[in-house]
């Protein structure tokens, strides 16, 4: 296996509605100049990018090829793209690393949420014979997962307000945050039900934002970075699409790919839960003890953009083990409903 490491992370604000495109470009531009700046590489020494997106969030087919106006004309790219958060899109790229074909890849994921009502669009990736025709949002399967756990006694709309209260407090350190500030858990169990047993801060808000990686291999990314984080565990699993095909209460996926990528031991963790009890059960599924740290960046309850919240949990992640505040975290992706499918990736420093 090649040692590969991630050497740059950039990512734009999530805002609520943005004055941006649904092609992404306006978004990406910025971030692309940030990244490249950072790492002092240009366009020409990419050696693959690899991008992450949807055409139903966009509304229209082939949606994601428009995003390559961000990069330019000029040099020719070699470049792919997944239906699918980001994180995705990294894990091709690092594969293609592997692969010998590229020594630098970069990765970006962007969606733009506000152009569409998102509970409704991401009913279409269920069951289009049984399900989807019934249009269950998002937040109403999500309840439905929360008060199963309930039920079980696996967690409390205590426990899930003090997730909210915790991440929005952990957010104020956070620029690109979407929402943040000091909450009391006794003043948010007092809000109104938004789909019982969820209240408005259980449920990541609607935003808009986008987020790029650059993956580097060896000593390219020693030179790159003077602290890379390095990648030693990259997995995602699937569970069933069909939502009484599996316990809920649990995620089996989240589970396997944790220990086929070597979860144990992290002392930060990057959590793509858009919902608290999301958080509390992924906790228990990817073995995480005392010692980690649960999403310091506020998480994806404090800035969720579609198809980049993912990738941006593992920049995140890798951020803490570049800067020296972590010796080894790890980044968490989930896509469908229910937590149904997931990827991990484990990143460590090294002297």
């Amino acid at each position: 296996m090649t040692d590969v490491a991630v050497v740059g992370f950039a990512q734009s604000p999530v805002v609520r509605r943005g004055e941006t495109t649904t092609s992404g470009v306006e978004m990406l531009v910025p971030i692309f100049a940030e990244v490249l700046a950072a790492t002092g590489l240009t366009k020409a020494d990419i050696g693959f990018w690899c991008s992450g997106s949807s055409d139903y969030l966009a509304g229209r087919a082939f949606s994601f090829v428009q995003a390559v106006d961000a990069i330019g004309a000029v040099p020719p790219i070699a470049e792919s793209h997944v239906e699918m958060d980001g994180a995705w899109a990294l894990y091709e790229a690092w594969v293609k690393i592997q692969t010998g074909d590229a020594q630098v890849a970069l990765a970006y994921g962007f969606g733009k949420s506000s152009a569409g009502e998102l509970r409704r669009v991401l009913a279409l990736q269920l069951d289009p014979y049984l399900v989807a025709p019934l249009w269950p949002d998002s937040v109403s399967i999500a309840a439905l997962q929360a008060r199963l756990g309930i039920e079980a006694g696996r967690w409390s709309e205590k426990a899930m307000a003090e997730v909210a209260a915790r991440s929005r407090a952990d957010a104020t350190g956070n620029p690109q945050a979407q929402v943040a500030g000091e909450v009391a858990v006794a003043d948010l169990l007092e809000q109104p039900y938004l789909a019982d047993p969820l209240r408005a801060h259980d449920c990541a808000p609607v935003g808009d934002g986008a987020a790029v990686v650059i993956l580097a291999a060896g000593d390219r990314a020693r030179e790159l970075c003077s602290r890379p984080a390095w990648i030693t565990g990259f997995e995602h699993r699937i569970d069933s699409a069909s939502l009484g095909g599996r316990d809920l209460t649990s995620a089996p996926s989240a589970a396997a790919a944790g220990r086929a990528a070597g979860a144990g031991g992290v002392d930060v963790a990057e959590l793509h839960a858009p919902f608290t009890h999301q958080e509390l059960l992924l906790r228990g599924a990817l073995s995480l003890g005392d010692q980690a740290r649960i999403s310091p960046s506020g998480g994806a309850l404090c800035g969720n953009p579609m198809f980049a919240a993912g990738l941006a949990r593992i920049g995140l992640a890798a951020r803490e083990v570049m800067a020296g505040r972590s010796e080894r975290a790890l980044g968490h992706a989930t896509s469908g409903p229910a937590l149904q499918q997931n990827l991990v990736c484990v990143l460590e420093g090294r002297s």
